[in-house]
């Protein structure tokens, strides 16, 4: 039986960890991501973040990162706690979020056998990347979304943040609106975006203009830009009770592959009493 070891990745180590994540892709979406963006430098950046990996002879067997949010995110089928204890007395940050495969429906499907909404395909609505003149009306339904899908509490504070989510995401083109008539009806972005595939995230309509058919249809359309610049495959995960959007996503083709998890604390643990021993 190979060795167990456990160490703080370094620069270098990128091809080892994509040759661990890439078979996974489904599922660590925000890894591959992140990991291409920042690096395996945590400079306490947007995206950067500390990793951990249990290595088996040089093998990377698994892995958990904590990243600038707080948030730990894990693809680690075996060690996690010892990978956990480890990234954390490494970053020395508090925890606000674990996220990783388990108990959320997961979602994927090849983009080139998208099914389009037929108020889509017919020209009754239309899908573009947002722009800096949407900043604002975006920004304040992400607030609205992070309320109603993540359990956030809506403060001034939680729309700053939203605001500087957007304007990231302004700025690498991953966020979408629909418009009915001219006028914004639903949004759409990818929270994370690599060549092999991209991950839907923050699909939101505002509550009055449900059951139309918007949220569906923006997704669509965000599919089709970037199928249109060669991305192959799209994920997406929600909520285990939310029928709803498991039917709308299953309307676009999607299907399950799996199951995935993302649990908030609140207030976040911190990361000296996690890594105490009893």
């Amino acid at each position: 039986m190979s060795s167990r070891v456990i160490r703080i990745l370094q620069p270098g180590d990128e091809a080892a960890l994509e040759a661990f994540l890439l078979p996974r892709v489904e599922s660590s979406m925000f890894l591959i991501g992140n990991m291409r963006t920042s690096g395996l430098i945590d400079d306490g950046q947007a995206y950067s973040g500390t990793y951990a990996a249990a290595l088996e002879g040089d093998r990377i067997a698994a892995v958990v990162a904590h990243y600038w949010n707080h948030n730990l995110v894990f693809q680690a089928p075996i060690h996690l706690p010892s990978l956990c204890r480890a990234v954390v007395e490494a970053s020395q940050r508090p925890i606000s979020g674990l996220i990783g495969p388990n108990d959320q429906v997961n979602l994927a499907k090849r983009l080139d056998d998208l099914i389009l909404p037929g108020i889509l395909s017919s020209g009754t609505v239309s899908g573009r990347r947002i722009e800096p003149r949407d900043l604002e009306l975006i920004a304040e339904w992400t607030a609205a979304y992070s309320v109603e899908a993540l359990g956030e509490k809506d403060s001034p504070q939680l729309v700053q943040r939203c605001r500087a989510s957007v304007e990231r995401s302004l700025a690498k083109g991953r966020t979408w609106v629909l418009e009915h008539h001219g006028r914004p009806v639903a949004c759409s972005s990818f929270n994370t975006a690599i060549e092999e595939a991209v991950q839907v995230g923050g699909v939101w309509t505002p509550p009055k203009l449900r059951g139309r058919g918007y949220g569906r249809s923006v997704v669509a359309a965000s599919l089709l830009d970037a199928q249109s610049e060669g991305v192959h495959k799209a994920i997406l995960f929600t909520g285990e009770s939310n029928i709803p959007a498991q039917r709308a996503y299953a309307a676009l083709g999607f299907r399950h592959i799996g199951d995935y998890r993302i649990t908030l604390l609140e207030p976040p643990l911190e990361a000296s009493l996690f890594v105490t021993r009893s």
